[in-house]
């Protein structure tokens, strides 16, 4: 079976779409492929320029598909570097990885990198028409493993920093996950409590005929607040969330306040900071040792750290080292990194191995962050059991007490 296939430039950014075809070659025997290109005609004045006489064409639809994670690419990554050093070629490789892929959106992805590729794109530049999914720090490795040669073994160099780099980020998200699941079912329950149960009670009190203590009082007006306001205040909860979670997600300005302040939590705080520094050392490790100069592997360090601080603070490394000062200096100056990182850094500029100094802070915090996660797991639920019961207890308790009250009468 022939394949022809060949990228059409668009013009005016006229989209693009995949055609399969069949047909006759010069020799009379049946070929078929697939073209991307921007219609049926393009495909037949293609085809016939390379002496194919097109029977059919049928434009291919794509199922909509789930949406591409990180975990999606990661284990994208992981399966590329095996399959290229198992001796695999890179187009078979990708045909390989599109079928066996169980998302569609990943599957189209694929074929979309690999027609690139086939085209005489380079891994990189077809990786860089996709900056969703790949970011500069992908790119700059592909880019280097490309130019010296060893792409195979950036390729599984690289899936093992992405594979880290997702583990820690799940270990923060477990550890935040449990005390906010718990405080969204607090507030339901409260709810429900305040909307349903608490009017019920308050009925029965009407014919009790004496005063009722101040607790029962507070708890019986904040439900008549609830009941008549109900959906405002779950539209202002919600309205607010979301807003802030946009803003996050947009501000610069609050992005900056809300990294600041989740390092100066009191609690998650520490365990935020030490996954900071692990993605931070992992990535200028594996960005040094892929050969790419310190100046230009900074570039990718600091929005690789996930956090606006240190973000900012690589910028002024970066200014400090491109100007002659040492890496260790110009991270002391920073005030961001403990002194245990610094010296470790120090040790390396100092022995010629800066990348293996660096990937060993990077374990020693990964697992510092693993401990940290473990820890905190005991320390909250005690915490979190003491809420609840001082907010639940103390709604029962507040509702019952005229009923106290009238049994020590009677």
């Amino acid at each position: 079976m022939a394949t022809a296939s060949r990228k059409i430039a668009g013009a005016g950014g006229v989209k693009e779409s995949v055609f399969a075809w069949e047909g006759k070659d010069k020799a009379g025997k049946r070929v078929s492929g697939e073209l991307r290109a921007q219609g049926e005609a393009v495909v037949n004045a293609t085809l016939r320029r390379q002496g194919i006489l097109v029977t059919k064409i049928k434009k291919k639809t794509f199922r909509s598909g789930k949406k591409i994670t990180e975990k999606d690419i990661t284990l994208f990554s992981r399966q590329l570097a095996t399959m290229m050093k198992s001796g695999v070629p890179l187009l078979q490789a990708f045909d390989i990885l599109s079928k066996g892929s169980a998302n569609p959106s990943v599957s189209k992805l694929i074929q979309d990198i690999r027609a690139d590729v086939e085209t005489g794109s380079s891994l990189n530049q077809a990786f860089r028409k996709f900056p969703l999914y790949f970011d500069s720090l992908f790119c700059n490795l592909v880019s280097a493993g490309e130019q010296a040669g060893i792409l195979e073994d950036l390729l599984g160099r690289l899936a093992t920093y992405k594979e880290k780099t997702l583990a820690i980020k799940g270990k923060i998200k477990s550890a935040l996950f449990y005390p906010i699941s718990i405080m969204v079912v607090a507030f339901i329950v409260t709810s429900v409590i305040m909307i349903w149960v608490v009017p019920a009670f308050k009925e029965v009190f009407k014919s009790f005929g004496a005063d009722l203590p101040a607790p029962t009082l507070f708890v019986m007006a904040v439900s008549d607040f609830f009941v008549r306001y109900w959906y405002l205040i779950f539209g202002a909860v919600g309205g607010a969330l979301y807003l802030f979670f946009q803003a996050w997600k947009r501000s610069v300005p609050v992005q900056h306040f809300m990294d600041r302040a989740l390092l100066q939590a009191p609690i998650f705080g520490a365990v935020i900071r030490k996954a900071t520094i692990a993605r931070w050392t992992r990535t200028l490790s594996t960005m040094f040792a892929a050969g790419v100069p310190l100046v230009e592997s900074l570039d990718s360090v600091g929005g690789a750290s996930g956090n606006a601080v240190y973000s900012e603070a690589t910028r002024k490394i970066q200014t400090e080292v491109s100007t002659g000062t040492s890496l260790t200096t110009a991270m002391q100056n920073a005030n961001v990194f403990p002194n245990m990182v610094t010296q470790m850094v120090a040790i390396g500029e100092e022995s010629g191995a800066l990348d293996q100094m660096l990937g060993k802070v990077a374990d020693f915090y990964e697992e510092e962050v693993d401990e940290a996660v473990k820890s905190l797991s005991s320390l909250m639920e005690p915490i979190i059991m003491v809420v609840l019961g001082v907010l639940i207890g103390g709604l029962v308790v507040a509702m019952y007490l005229p009923i106290f009250k009238l049994g020590s009468v009677v």
